[in-house]
């Protein structure tokens, strides 16, 4: 009899994981009889946990930086998390209130054409004008003057209200582009303020004093009403997602008992034995495997993994690149899902020795990363290779 140990990822705990491994031991038999489901729960004795009851969470008193509620001179970080996402956000909300283009009477100047005659200019100047904060400056304008939002923003904001819109949103670009370039160095926000009232300027903006100009009301109510919400909630959320990323952690400063404790399980099973494990579970079967040969164990699946990468940044603590994966390790097969961002390939990494298999559950980050056990073609890739 084949006995298939499953072994959990990141952040499970109970009641989930027993809801998990009866779906697992449910899907895995109804394609093959005769199977010996044995679950490893490390996440109970071993999982990371806020032992001193959340003792190093600041209080949920605010930013530190005064009042959310909204109104000038507030703190707008919130507001600049929902550019840096969409940096046309502001653009988007005013030409929704601009209702439907109307004809122009003769001799009138469309309301764009001002602000795109100083794009223009300022595209002249390259990246410039906003050399503190970075590249990217000349792209956005381009980018900006071409943008099919500028036209009804323009319809519906006075001028100054859509120079500093569109100064808003060309700074936000550049920064964007930071974040997404995983550049080392980030302004802040003092220097961001300074360009976007030199751009503001520049597009046509009257002088204004230290305010940080007209915002859009519902870009603000909202980005405020949800930073309130992430203040209140800091220690709900701390408290909800520290196990996952403190089990990981937790795991490679401390993972040798858990380690320990996969040995003492499958020591105790007849063979052949397969294991199967998600995420850092398949990170904890691998250490295992390549540190300790247990000849009973006959394949190794790996669903969601991290080990490949961990492998190949130098973070695995059982093997470093390029030291080849040992003979005594199994036949692994690793199945990864396009939309999981945190599932990664190992045929590359060890030719031969893995087999890299896509599985797709149709669904977005993070759902994909917790889809492979009600997703039917994981259960037939298993199927097709237990022993």
């Amino acid at each position: 009899m084949t006995a298939v140990v499953f072994i959990h990822g990141t952040g499970v705990r109970e009641p989930g994981f027993s809801a998990l491994a009866g779906r697992f031991a449910a899907g895995v038999s109804a394609l093959r009889g005769g199977l010996r489901v044995v679950p490893y729960y490390w996440g109970g004795a071993h999982g990371a946990a806020l032992a001193a009851g959340g003792a190093s969470l600041p209080p949920a008193t605010g930013t530190g930086r005064g009042p959310l509620a909204p109104g000038p001179g507030d703190d707008d970080t919130a507001d600049w998390a929902v550019l840096y996402a969409d940096p046309y956000a502001e653009l988007a909300l005013a030409a929704a209130g601009s209702g439907p283009a109307e004809e122009l009477p003769p001799g009138s100047v469309p309301p764009d054409l001002r602000v795109r005659a100083r794009l223009a200019d300022l595209l002249a100047e390259g990246d410039g004008p906003a050399a503190e904060l970075g590249p990217g400056l000349a792209r956005a304008v381009a980018d900006l003057a071409a943008h099919p939002l500028l036209a009804p923003a323009a319809a519906s904001l006075a001028p100054d209200d859509l120079a500093e819109v569109a100064a808003r949103c060309l700074t936000a670009q550049v920064v964007a582009g930071l974040l997404d370039t995983d550049a080392p160095l980030v302004p802040v926000g003092v220097t961001r303020d300074a360009v976007v009232g030199r751009l503001a300027a520049v597009l046509g903006a009257s002088a204004r004093g230290a305010e940080r100009g007209v915002r859009s009301l519902a870009l603000r109510v909202a980005s405020s009403a949800a930073s309130r919400a992430v203040v209140r909630r800091r220690r709900a959320l701390t408290e909800a997602a520290h196990p996952a990323a403190g089990d990981v952690l937790r795991y490679l400063s401390r993972g040798e008992a858990v380690r320990a404790g996969l040995r003492a399980l499958i020591a105790g099973l007849e063979p052949p034995v397969a294991i199967v494990a998600h995420s850092l579970g398949g990170i904890i079967a691998l250490d295992t495997l390549v540190l300790t040969p247990l000849p009973q164990v006959r394949l190794l699946v790996t669903a969601g993994s991290q080990a490949p990468f961990l492998y190949e940044s130098g973070s695995l603590p059982s093997l470093e690149h390029p030291a080849p994966l040992p003979a005594h390790v199994p036949d692994w097969l690793n199945l990864y899902d396009p939309g999981d961002l945190l599932s990664y390939l190992g045929a590359g990494l060890f030719p031969g020795r893995v087999t890299d298999i896509a599985v797709d559950s149709r669904q977005p980050f993070p759902a994909a990363h917790s889809a492979y056990w009600t997703n039917s073609e994981v259960y037939r890739h298993i199927g097709e290779r237990l022993p």
